[in-house]
Formats: structure tokens, sequence, C-alpha cells
């Protein structure tokens, strides 16, 4: 693999940011000809060009885009390993990102124990709903939902899940729900991101109509879960991210015998190249030791 000048990628990073060469030769303590020497090498081992000139400065090109954004993360990155050594802090950081019910659900509740069986790793855990994007550096490990595009990623199924209706056990007692027809009657909580709606789970249990407006809907699905504890109304969850209401008994399953849909929802992708480094094995190790406890 042939790398490219890093005098020139530090020269590129300062004009980039700056929009002037002169700017950037003051900040990096160069002559403004070096800079423009080491932006010129830079171009001529990438083959195109990153920067031109406009009556506003140096702008990047459609081109000086893509590599501005490519080399943020690698720049952190490199920062952050000097800023170790130099410190002599020997703690690794373990930098994840997760969908946020995944993250303050699930992975939150345990993460103690994986701090106990590694406190040589520091965890940096980042929650929205969007990918982190591996290029810039955002994360190590990702947790998604949903279906997975990229190459060169490694996807595993964090675990099997069931989405199915809860609710809080003093509804339940103040209902007559005997079959999924009944459920059409009642309050039903919307959650907008699921995979599973509730027009997809009356279908798949034979009710040929379902609700076209609902008593609440929300982004979140601890939103979704708090308000069917306040018995505002019925949920369409996971069984996996509602364990922690469900074991304390918060929520119950509607029907004795649950009439879930099952799906394989969270994923655990990270890039190939990722599995070499120690703290994404240990972590991947310890996600799957978990899932086979619970």
């Amino acid at each position: 693999m042939q790398l490219p000048p890093f005098k020139g990628i530090l020269a590129f990073d300062a004009v980039a940011r700056l929009g002037s060469v002169s700017k950037a030769s003051e900040e990096l303590n160069l002559t403004v000809s070096a800079v423009s020497h080491q932006l010129a090498n830079l171009e001529s081992f990438v083959g195109r060009r990153l920067l031109e000139r406009s009556p506003r400065g140096m702008t990047l090109t459609i081109h000086g885009e893509r590599f501005q954004r490519d080399i943020a993360g690698a720049l952190t990155s490199l920062a952050a390993a000097a800023q170790g050594v130099r410190s002599g802090d020997t703690a690794e950081v373990l930098r994840i990102h997760s969908v946020p019910s995944f993250a303050s659900l699930w992975l939150m509740p345990r993460l103690p124990l994986f701090r106990e069986q590694h406190p040589n790793i520091r965890i940096h855990l980042k929650a929205s709903h969007g990918n982190a994007d591996f290029s810039r550096g955002e994360a190590d490990v990702d947790i998604r939902y949903g279906a997975i595009q990229g190459r060169d990623l490694h996807v595993e199924s964090v675990f099997s899940e069931e989405i199915l209706p809860l609710i809080s056990p003093r509804l339940k007692s103040c209902l007559d729900i005997r079959s999924p027809a009944d459920l059409a009657k009642q309050d039903l909580i919307q959650s907008e991101l699921t995979l599973v709606q509730w027009s997809h789970w009356f279908s798949a249990h034979g009710v040929p109509i379902s609700p076209s407006s609902y008593v609440l809907s929300f982004d979140r699905t601890s939103m979704v879960l708090d308000a069917a504890i306040q018995g505002l109304g019925i949920a369409l969850d996971s069984n996996r991210t509602a364990e922690g209401a469900l074991r304390r008994g918060d929520l119950v399953p509607v029907f004795e015998d649950g009439k879930g849909l099952p799906v394989r929802a969270h994923h655990m992708v990270y890039p190939r190249a990722h599995a070499q480094w120690e703290r994404v094995e240990r972590f991947a190790d310890w996600l799957r030791g978990e899932v086979s406890k619970s």
C-alpha cells in the first residue's frame, strides 16, 4: 500500500480549513511556496485537482471535498494516538456507535460488566439513528438496525427478537382482549422506526384492517415503552429492547402466547480490517457472550 505524502496532507488540511495558502503557511510555520509545493505533490500523487482559486480564496473541488471528508477521521485518530502516548495513558478507547434504543435499553445496563472484564478499555459511546461513517473514523463498531449496506463490512446479527404487543398490567386488567382483532379497537402507540409496524402485525394475524391513526406516535423506543408503562396505550415493540420492563413487570405481553413476529433487526457492523484490533475483538466476543446468556 502506497501512502500519500504526509506533508502534503497537512498542507491540504490547513488550506482547506483556512481557505488561504498564506494563512496555512503561518499555521504550519512554512513559506507560501513550500505549502504550494506540498499541495502540488499531493495533487500529483492522487492525480486530481483538490483545490482551486476563487474570489473567496482557495476552495475545494469535488474531489477535494471528498478527500477532506475521508482524511478527517484519520487525522483525528492520529492526534488522539499521539495524545495517548504523550500522557502515558495505556488504556485503549473503543468507539461504539449504536441506535439509541439498543444503546440505552440493552447495552448500557451491561457495560459495567464489560468494564469489569476489560478495565484497560475505555468506552466512547454515541447514539443516533444514522450510521457511523467508518471512513471518517467515527466508530470502531456500529450497532445498526434494519438492512445493512456497504462493502468490506463484517455484518453479524446480534440476536433474534420478537416484535409483539406490550401493555401495562394495570391497563390489561381493565380491558377484555381475546383476539388480535380486538386490538384494533384499543388505543395503540406507534413506533415510527420499527421494522414491524401495526399494519404488518395485524395482517400477519389475519386481521384485514388496521388503524389509520394512533393515540401516540414516537421516534424513540424508550418513549414508546414509557408511554405503555404509564398506561397510555398498547405498544408494539421488541422483547429484547423491552426486556428490562418485562423483567420488572412494568410491561407484559398482551397475549399469553405472545403473538410476536420474529426478526433479526440489530446487527454488529465494522470494517473487516477492524477485526484485527484487539479492542474490537474483545468487545465482539463479550457481546456474543452476553447475548448467549440472555
